[in-house]
Formats: C-alpha cells, structure tokens, sequence
C-alpha cells in the first residue's frame, strides 16, 4: 500500500523539526532538494518495508501537476511508467536531468543516508543505474498528516533519540542551549563570578568558551577579558588587562574575550574572536593583537589565536574559514572536545607522519 499522500510543503517543514540546528550535514537534509526527494519517495511508496526503490530520475522528472495528483492510480502510475519513452509527465519538470548528481551524492549519500533516515539497497550492484534508495520506515511514518501537535512532537523526539547518533544528539543539545532564557545568558567565570551578557548568538558562544572551551583545553584557565557588543568595555577587564601589560583600547583592536591558562609555569595568553556572522581571526587581527604581548613583554609562543564559532556548518565558518590566520585555532561550540588546527608548516616533507603522531 502507498503512504497517505502529503504535500512537497509538509515535507519540508517536518524536515525542519525532524533535523534541527546542529544535526550533521543539516542542509543536505533540509532544503528545497531534500524536500522533494523525500516527497518522491513517500510520492512512489519508496519505503524501506516495500520492495519499491526510488532513483534521482524519480525527483527530478517531477512536475507541479504530476505532484497535485493525489490518486493511487496517478501514484502508481508514475512510479510504473515513468521509465517509458512514451509516458507523458504533465507540466513543467522540477529540475533538470543534471540534478542527478546533487540529489544522488548530496542529499541522499551525504545527508539523508548518513543521518540514518534513508536506506540503500546493497542487494542492487554500484555500477546497476536500477533504483536503489527507500525511506526508512519509521521516518516515513512521521510523515504522515493525521499526527499533529505534542502527538507530532512526542514521535519526533522519539525518531531523534534512536536514529541520531549520541555526537549527533549533543550537537543538537548544544545549539538548543539558552533557546528559553530571552532576558539574557549568564556566563559563569572560573572563579565562581557571574556576568549576564545580552542575549544572542555571539553571547551564547562566548558563555561556551568560558565554561566549556576554557575548562577543556587550559589548565587553570582565567577570563582576563570579555566584552559583548552592547558593552564593549567591563572596566573590572580593562584593570584585569592593565596589571598584566596589556593595554587594549576599547575601540582599536578590541578581542572578544581573553583568557590567560596560569596552569604553564609561563601563563598562557589566548585571544578569542567570537563569530556569530563576521569577525574571524585573520592574519590582520593576529598581528594586531601580537603589537600588545609583543608590548607587554610576552614571548610568542606564549599567545594563542581561537576563533569561536556554533558549528562547523554555520554560516559564520562557512564566510570566514578561508581567512583565518596560519597558526591559529577553530573551536565549535556544537563539538567541544575537538579543536581545528591551522599549522603553520612542519620541519621536513614527511611531517604528516609527526602530526598524526604528536
């Protein structure tokens, strides 16, 4: 039997709730492409329990009207037919034949594959052009038009917690922090102290940095320095900076946060740059910030360079990642134990091996 027929819309609005912010490879599962894929499959019956498969043919040869066509017998008919030459589709086509290969290797392989919410049939061989991808069961299921409400809510969050691998389940978790608190995120310093900052994206990743990244990666880590947008300058920082020689004027080369790590027996001095849409470590910003510890009478290899960001797939890393500074870091709040690295060369041509082992 077909699935009850649902709208290319609902699609992909459930989509949205299905896969929120956070969820690998997010927009391969989520945007306009996923959505008629999806459709097409639920569309034909393409669900893991029957033996019908859908095939990128089957989504790119849609049309509005053949969409429209809610009957079993138009259904069917599609999915029958669709490979004669003689079988006429009403309308105008979604997308064009070369389609093919975003909707095979981005939506399907990278995206709805990989997240566990489409099958592939390995009993169809790689080099057979037969179809070979179906829906999985209960993600189908989700689909369906008659589940409405917290009944709706309830059967996703269930799908979430056993498809949604536990890396993929804190990444979620993490970029769903402080969404109820709208008066403003309160950030907790090492030492016990409380600052709220107004409330935002970049607030949100700066509380991260402070009570996620700094216990993490720094000995004893300490907040020299943090300022907000709406607040440039806490005056308790700029003393805090002054003490130690670094003297940052509050409209020149202004950082977003400094954490100084007193664990080495030389503390370590990190600049942060928070980046919620713009505002990356670059080789500028870097040298800038080196005129004050090259002031202040720190040796280099005693200052550090992170960029801060929600997630490897946000639009603020995906605009700024070709500019960040040799030599500096990435850090991603939705993956806390992990740290990019950009290094600035190695001593000889086999130094691949020495990074893999350091």
């Amino acid at each position: 039997m077909l699935p009850p027929y649902v709208s290319r819309e609902l699609v992909a609005e459930r989509l949205l709730l299905i896969f929120p912010e956070g969820t690998p490879n997010r927009v391969y599962c989520t945007r306009e492409l996923a959505a008629s894929t999806v459709f097409a499959m639920l569309y034909i019956g393409a669900v893991e329990r029957s033996s019908t498969r859908l095939g990128p043919v089957h989504v790119y040869r849609m049309t509005d009207l053949q969409a429209q066509d809610e009957s079993e017998e138009g259904r069917l008919s599609y999915r029958s037919n669709l490979r004669k030459k003689s079988f006429e589709i009403p309308g105008k086509r979604w997308y064009a034949d070369n389609t093919r290969e975003p909707i095979r290797d981005e939506t399907l392989r990278e995206g709805l594959v990989a997240v566990g919410a489409v099958m592939e049939d390995r009993e169809v061989p790689t080099t057979s052009g037969k179809p070979r991808y179906a829906l999985k069961s209960d993600l189908a299921a989700l689909f369906n038009p008659a589940l409405q409400g917290s009944v709706l809510e309830s059967a996703i969050l269930k799908w979430q917690e056993e498809h949604l691998n536990k890396g993929a389940l804190a990444r979620v978790s993490l970029m769903r922090l402080g969404a109820v608190d709208k008066e403003g995120v309160m950030v907790h310093f090492p030492n016990g102290e409380t600052r709220t900052l107004s409330y935002g994206p970049s607030s949100m990743i700066s509380r991260a940095v402070v009570e996620v990244f700094a216990k993490s990666f720094l000995e004893r880590p300490a907040v020299l320095w943090l300022s907000e947008s709406s607040n440039k300058v806490a005056m308790q920082d700029l003393r805090m900076a002054s003490t130690i020689g670094l003297d940052i004027e509050a409209q020149k080369n202004l950082p977003d946060l400094i954490l100084v790590d007193l664990g080495p027996t030389d503390p370590l001095i990190v600049f942060v740059e928070v980046v919620a849409t713009d505002g990356a470590v670059t080789a500028r910003r870097q040298d800038a910030l080196f005129e004050l510890t090259d002031k202040g009478g720190f040796k280099r290899s005693q200052v550090a360079f992170v960029t801060a960001y929600a997630d490897r797939e946000s639009a603020g890393f995906k605009k700024t990642v070709t500019g960040l500074a040799w030599g500096s870091f990435a850090w991603f709040m939705s993956e806390p134990d992990k740290i990019f690295m950009l290094r600035d060369g190695v001593g000889r041509l086999s130094g691949l091996s020495q990074l893999l082992a350091d």
